[in-house]
């Protein structure tokens, strides 16, 4: 078993608190703005605080997997860091043991954001590290929040509140 980080920071023009508004609360945007690759999503349990259950459902042929279930951990509005955990599904049971996530939205000198995603995770015993993977992975996520940052960025009256 390996344990690993992976962290991925960007920079945005759009403010934390739009940021926040568009990725965190609007739980349909992935699926609205991506529907190459995400069919839905649903809970479970809850409706976005902690301790929900969320199944994010993906397109067929868009990845390896057709879902995963996530758990919310944490939704700090204050500080803006939300942290949920991988708990079925994805890239559990076939490459690792355990993922948890954390998103955290600051403030950039001159406006607009500095975005943080942070991967923690173990891998099953006997699977490496692999740095393609975690480097196409780095790719992937960052493409798909240009995605969604540009539809916030195309929609200025949006997310505001």
């Amino acid at each position: 078993m390996v344990a690993g980080t992976v962290t991925i920071e960007t920079e945005s023009e759009v403010a934390p608190k739009r940021l926040w508004n568009a990725l965190v609360k609007d739980h349909e945007l992935i699926a609205r703005e991506i529907p190459e690759l995400c069919a839905g999503v649903t809970f479970l349990e809850g409706n976005g605080g902690v301790g929900s259950i969320k199944q994010i459902n993906f397109t067929p042929g868009s990845t390896e997997f057709s879902y995963v279930k996530e758990r919310v951990d944490v939704v700090d509005e204050e500080k803006l860091i939300y942290s949920y955990t991988d708990i079925e599904g994805g890239e559990l049971g076939k490459n690792l043991a355990s993922a948890q996530f954390t998103l955290k939205l600051s403030p950039k000198a001159g406006g607009g954001s500095v975005v943080s995603h942070i991967c923690n995770f173990d891998t099953l015993p006997g699977v490496p590290q692999e740095e393609a993977k975690l480097e196409a992975m780095k790719a992937q996520l960052t493409a798909l929040f240009k995605k969604m940052e540009a539809y916030v960025i195309a929609n200025p009256s949006l997310y505001n509140a």
